[in-house]
């Protein structure tokens, strides 16, 4: 693992715990393009940990202080997410630079990254997220090509039984997005942000009754793991 120091960096309030992953994509045309962002000091952006495409990892910022990564964001009801949360950006050019797949030498390292921070911080499932669920008017990153059941079968995060019945009405779709964590103020772009992560294998935009049943299934798988 490289380590570089990003300045851009503070305390975290006392008594906060860190018990969120957010999950990035670096989002510029270059992997040197980001790290010297997440690098300089003018820029007052960071995350703790950059991963390249060829599985590179460099570590930013102690996990024991604040990145500045989230930016105005929202999940459960908790705002501050830079101060309970460990932040992970993925170079990927994104939408805006010529987005692509994700390559397998990153997402391994990525599994084993999460996976030891996981095993160092009590984070429930629920609460590993990609920065569109967390700041749904603003982001749209690590994007549809992110591969979230993956992950989920590595213990890293939640994805829904794709063959798990769970008799849902779609008219509390609000009300589910809501209870999983999104923030529904603008009950549009959290559904957008919803549909980008778990069912981005859809061709077109999905029935509402299987929003509602992956949601369902999703509220109730999250409900036991929140337990053990």
């Amino acid at each position: 693992m490289a380590e570089f120091s990003s300045p851009n960096f503070d305390e975290r309030p006392g008594g906060a715990p860190i018990d969120m992953l957010v999950i990035h994509y670096t989002g510029m045309p270059t992997a040197q393009d980001a790290l010297e962002r997440m690098c300089d000091a003018d820029a007052r952006v960071s995350a703790h940990y950059m991963i390249d495409e060829d599985g590179a990892v460099h570590a930013l910022v102690p996990e024991g202080m604040r990145a500045w990564h989230a930016g105005v964001s929202s999940w459960r009801g908790h705002t501050d997410i830079n101060a309970r949360s460990i932040g992970i950006e993925l170079v990927n050019p994104g939408h805006e630079f010529g987005y692509r797949p994700f390559s397998e030498a990153q997402m391994l390292a990525l599994i084993e990254l999460a996976g030891e921070i996981l095993i160092r911080h009590p984070i429930q499932s629920r609460n590993v997220v990609g920065h569109s669920d967390i700041a749904p008017s603003r982001k749209t990153d690590p994007g549809e090509l992110f591969d979230w059941k993956r992950l989920a079968a590595e213990g890293i995060g939640l994805w829904p039984d794709d063959e798990a019945s769970f008799g849902a009405d779609p008219d509390e779709i609000p009300v589910m997005l809501r209870e999983f964590g999104y923030d529904t103020s603008d009950f549009a772009v959290a559904l957008v942000a919803f549909r980008r992560r778990y069912l981005a294998d859809q061709p077109g935009p999905p029935p509402l009754r299987e929003v509602a049943r992956r949601l369902g299934v999703l509220l109730s798988t999250a409900e036991v793991s929140d337990r053990t």
